[in-house]
């Protein structure tokens, strides 16, 4: 190891205390920066050309070469690398599961007007999902899905929020997001002539019977009371989802994959 590099041995290290606030939003929101923690997230925000200002790092936490591997490629990025000791990494780390990485970042905040969409793009619109957990979850599915942007409207979760990275296990970085205001998505999908489509129970068509090789985003809602009746109201297609249980809609994310997966296969089989 570098003579150069810092290592840090005490919990009350001024360093420590300011990273350890970028959990709140109102802190992240004031300095502009955010955490990534574990090899594979900040691997991917290499990958896809974030800047990372700090990378601190514990090698006693370290699980296999991977997260010696990642620390080599910052380095060559010329990013700021700052050692710890395990109790001091363990007082940055929020999960319990830690790999002995976390770097902080500048937010990135990407408007509609700079989305660069194909002829017939896949889209997600997620309104007020409150749960970070779910929305890392559909942004993991929207990069499986090759989905060109994912759209937070009228956010209730911050979409740098620790949890949101982490349940996305770095795809925030390879999917283009953008948060935005309702009626500012709505009036920009019918511009761009993208269709909005919502699953309810009350539709008469299942989500197999239609059309999901043109442009369209897929709408999906917050946990408890789903979609708005303005979203509800506005979106041209209206599928429902088949429940042959006793419970009458999906999780979120999972509804969200589903849809998604299934205008995955249309586009395959047109050659899309």
């Amino acid at each position: 190891m570098s003579d150069e590099i810092q290592i840090i041995t005490s919990l009350q290290n001024p360093r420590i205390k300011q990273a350890v606030r970028l959990r709140d939003r109102r802190d992240r929101d004031e300095a502009g920066l955010f955490l990534i923690e574990g090899r594979r997230e900040v691997a991917r925000a290499i990958d896809n050309g974030w800047e990372l200002h700090t990378l601190f790092f514990c090698n006693e936490l370290f699980t296999s070469m991977a997260e010696a591997d990642t620390l080599a490629r910052a380095a060559a990025a010329g990013v700021e690398q700052v050692g710890c000791s395990a109790p001091v990494f363990r007082k940055l780390a929020y999960g319990d599961r830690t790999e002995g990485l976390l770097a902080i970042a500048p937010q990135r905040h990407l408007t509609l007007a700079e989305l660069k969409l194909p002829e017939h793009p896949l889209l997600i619109v997620a309104e007020a999902i409150e749960k970070p957990g779910n929305l890392g979850t559909i942004l993991r599915s929207a990069d499986a899905a090759g989905v060109h942007a994912v759209i937070v409207c009228d956010g209730c979760t911050d979409i740098h929020n620790p949890n949101v990275v982490r349940a996305s296990i770095g795809t925030l970085f390879s999917v283009p997001v953008v948060e935005a205001a309702s009626a500012d998505v709505l009036a920009w999908l019918r511009g761009k002539n993208i269709a909005a489509l919502a699953a309810t129970p009350h539709a008469e068509r299942e989500y197999t019977a239609v059309d999901l090789t043109r442009g369209v985003a897929i709408v999906v809602g917050q946990e408890q009371a789903g979609l708005s009746a303005r979203w509800m109201e506005s979106a041209e297609l209206q599928v429902k989802i088949p429940m042959l249980g006793q419970a009458d809609s999906l999780n979120v994310s999972a509804a969200t994959t589903l849809l998604l997966f299934e205008a995955v296969r249309q586009r395959r089989a047109a050659g899309k």
